[in-house]
């Protein structure tokens, strides 16, 4: 199967995840992606991750997660040698990604205004905290100062535990997607050539939708809502007699479905539960009934049942557990390399939760080793094997 973009070449400049999360998505959707390193040490997250003996190989957890299918090669961007053999690269590529601060790329001499000139149709594509311009721009960001500053700290969690951080890497993931997007974008457009600035922060505003059009064009000050829908009810987290469900029954005709399911169909006639708003407002006494219903059985028995009568519900699950359900087993979303190099035993990693024609896509080759694909690309370059072992010799890669 050919896949979107096959004949497209990344050069992945990026570090730890914003940056490697997009390309992992790109290398997927059939790019070929040359992930660019820091001669000696390599991507950060090569040294992080909850396994240390990996990070000492240099072969963390955290890298091992974002970068299966890419090829690794190291150059010395401070050095004069290494910065030429690298411009030679970019006239053989499509796309640059880095995520470097704002301005380090110019220091380097080898930001956009300088790989234009040696290939004018680069899609040029820098991920950073804040964007390239505006008074933040110099500010450090990682995830968790975009998710405190973006206002998503000051939603998640209720009264009592909120600002609380999300429980994964959002900003960076979503930073990540979003450049993923824009790029697939821009090599859609002709002629090609473009720079894109991708901005964390704007990345994740962007997906708070209704928290920020309902603060924007209603003036609802956002607030914490914990495990509560604030859109309807009953919509949320209720307590069963062995774990919790989600339960959301959205529609007028799913409230009357899920209370005639429960033996509850009185409440239909009770003042306090007749309309929507009625139920919102009275959202934590209406809670409190249903659950003494629903605390007689477990979750699993509940969701069953409701889902087949029409009314949308799912069990809390913890990660492990929704790894290995049947759910995510049948899907070919994890992928399996046998015997990874540099780690000695076998890994699954997870893929990018799209199907192709039916198929989930898979990439060939595990998590490079740093520097493994140095001799092939070098060649292909047309340096020999004696310039190749004098520019290691010098430190230019």
């Amino acid at each position: 199967m050919t896949k979107p973009l096959t004949g497209i070449r990344v050069l992945d400049l990026t570090n730890v995840l914003a940056g490697p999360f997009c390309c992992h998505q790109l290398v997927h959707m059939g790019a070929e992606v040359i992930k660019v390193e820091a001669t000696g040490r390599g991507d950060l997250a090569r040294q992080l991750g909850a396994d240390p003996e990996l990070n000492k190989r240099g072969m963390g957890v955290s890298f091992l997660a974002q970068n299966a299918g890419k090829k690794s090669v190291t150059v010395n961007l401070k050095h004069s040698h290494g910065k030429a053999l690298f411009e030679r690269l970019v006239t053989t590529a499509n796309v640059v990604v880095e995520n470097f601060r704002p301005g380090v790329m110019k220091r380097l001499g080898v930001d956009y205004e300088r790989l234009r000139l040696v290939r004018p149709d680069l899609i040029y594509c820098a991920i950073s905290g804040f964007g390239q311009t505006g008074p933040w721009v110099h500010r450090p960001a990682y995830d968790q100062i975009i998710q405190g500053a973006s206002g998503v700290m000051s939603i998640t969690g209720d009264t009592e535990s909120a600002p609380l951080r999300v429980g994964y890497p959002v900003a960076d993931t979503v930073g990540g997607m979003t450049a993923a997007f824009a790029i697939a974008a821009a090599l859609n457009q002709r002629p090609r050539g473009a720079f894109l600035d991708v901005s964390m922060l704007e990345s994740i505003l962007a997906t708070m939708g209704w928290v920020v059009s309902n603060h924007l064009i209603a003036g609802v000050e956002p607030t914490t809502n914990g495990n509560e829908n604030p859109t309807s009810a009953p919509s949320g987290t209720f307590e069963t007699a062995k774990g919790l469900i989600n339960i959301a029954a959205n529609k007028d005709e799913q409230w009357v479905l899920l209370t005639n399911h429960l033996g509850l169909s009185h409440l239909q006639a009770d003042p306090n539960y007749l309309t929507r708003e009625d139920r919102k407002r009275n959202r934590i006494t209406l809670k409190a009934c249903l659950e003494e219903t629903l605390k007689t059985r477990p979750a699993d028995d509940w969701a069953q049942e409701l889902n087949h009568i029409g009314v949308p519900a799912g069990v809390v699950l913890t990660v492990p557990e929704v790894l290995r359900s049947k759910q995510i087993e049948e899907s070919n979303f994890l992928h399996k390399f046998q015997d990874v190099p540099g780690v000695g035993r076998d890994i699954k990693v997870a893929t990018t939760g799209i199907k192709l024609n039916g198929n989930s896509p898979v990439v060939d080759t595990p998590p490079p080793l740093l520097g493994r694909d140095n001799t092939v690309v070098w060649t292909e370059l047309g340096l020999t094997e004696d310039e190749i072992a004098q520019m290691q010799k010098e430190g230019a890669i």
